[in-house]
């Protein structure tokens, strides 16, 4: 089955699909489509001779890729059998084709490459991993030393006495294939049953496939209900996508959504101040500045900060934040977290903050992995994350 007929079917379904994109959603969305389906096609089709007999195989995996991006540019919720089906298999066999450019441009090159299953075997590891959330503790002693610069640190040990502040934050849910309504809910019921003294929302609830869908965040998140003045927002990048359905959803479930503003709440560890970073492109410095100016320090109160994105942290005054809380990096989504190692792509080909704890100053940002994710379609070797926060730090305590 190998040869012109598989790359005839992939450019002519791809083509179609580029042309109902721009049809109905106009230029951005043909133009992204044509990069992500022109670069996943040509892979594909170099890969497949490669594969002999196992080729064939390549023919239902295009279908699904071809209707799983024909019904982002018609958004609705999917349904179990769709994701199952059509979303799941398409995802991976798009991140098997990423994967797989090394090998691509070796075929392009005239080489026959080998292990061309590698890219395959990794895109259904990472399939098997993005589907598995386990929940895990963390303690954070908040010590107060000094760190020059920004950088990655280990917390320090825990203290043997006081009450700690425990946190249960969900970041970039992204509500669509990967954490359809009722897994995103099993994740509130479990955050729910761990009776925790807050809990904050980091934004990123929503997907393009999902910003349509009215009232499916706040049906997903409903079992937060049950914690009354415990549940803090703030908002991310996509969030900005569809303001008025995140904040009706928000709402409905009890949940304070701070854009740029603060609040003190009393806790059993004591008084906490929450200050809410809205998302900001540009112009975050001051931004951030004047938010901090707005709500000064409150004396013997653990000041703890939403921030969605954590390369905004140094934009943050220094010594104005005890512990933020970031996301939006997914963890670093694709590296070698898995396996005990700190390395991600983020972290190791950029230099960004993306997961764990950081230090500059006396601050520190702890920046959850992720909930759900967007973008590249898989994790790999980059779990997501399902935690409860143990925060230690010099406030009151109860006898």
């Amino acid at each position: 089955m190998a040869g012109p007929a598989f790359g005839i079917f992939t450019f002519a379904s791809s083509l179609g699909l580029v042309l109902n994109a721009a049809t109905k959603g106009g230029r951005f969305p043909a133009v992204f489509l044509s990069i992500v389906l022109g670069l996943h096609g040509g892979s594909a089709v170099l890969l497949q001779p490669a594969l002999g007999p196992l080729g064939w195989a390549l023919y239902p995996l295009q279908a699904a890729v071809i209707l799983h991006f024909w019904r982002l540019a018609n958004p609705s919720d999917p349904s179990r059998a769709w994701r199952t089906f059509v979303s799941l298999p398409a995802s991976a066999f798009w991140a098997a084709s990423f994967l797989g450019l090394p090998w691509a441009f070796a075929s392009a090159l005239g080489f026959t490459p080998a292990g061309v299953w590698i890219p395959f075997l990794g895109a259904a590891v990472g399939l098997a991993g993005t589907l598995r959330l386990r929940p895990e503790e963390r303690d954070l002693p908040l010590d107060g030393a000094v760190i020059d610069g920004l950088r990655r640190v280990k917390p320090p040990p825990t203290p043997a006495g006081g009450r700690p502040l425990r946190i249960v934050q969900i970041t970039d849910p992204h509500l669509g294939t990967f954490m359809p309504v009722e897994r995103l809910k099993a994740v509130c019921e479990r955050a729910v049953a761990q009776d925790p003294d807050l809990v904050l929302l980091t934004g990123d609830f929503l997907t393009f496939e999902t910003n349509g869908t009215r009232g499916a965040l706040a049906e997903a998140l409903s079992p937060l209900k049950a914690l009354p003045g415990r549940v803090f927002a703030c908002r991310g990048n996509h969030d900005l996508e569809a303001p008025e359905e995140v904040a009706r959803s928000l709402a409905a479930v009890g949940a304070r959504l701070l854009i740029d503003e603060a609040v003190v709440v009393d806790t059993p560890s004591g008084k906490v101040q929450l200050v809410g970073a809205d998302f900001r492109f540009r112009d975050r410095a001051q931004h951030l500045g004047a938010l901090a100016a707005k709500y000064p320090r409150i004396p013997d109160t653990l000041r703890l900060w939403l921030l969605h994105d954590p390369m905004a942290f140094t934009s943050v005054p220094e010594g104005e934040a005890d512990l933020t809380l970031s996301g939006h990096t997914h963890g670093g989504q694709v590296g070698l977290v898995a396996f005990g190692l700190d390395w991600t792509v983020v972290s190791g080909l950029f230099g960004l903050p993306d997961h764990g704890l950081w230090a500059r100053g006396r601050d520190r940002m702890m920046i959850h992995r992720g909930t759900g994710h967007y973008g590249f379609p898989l994790r790999l070797g980059v779990p997501a994350e399902e935690s409860l926060l143990r925060v230690w730090w010099g406030g009151p305590t109860p006898a």
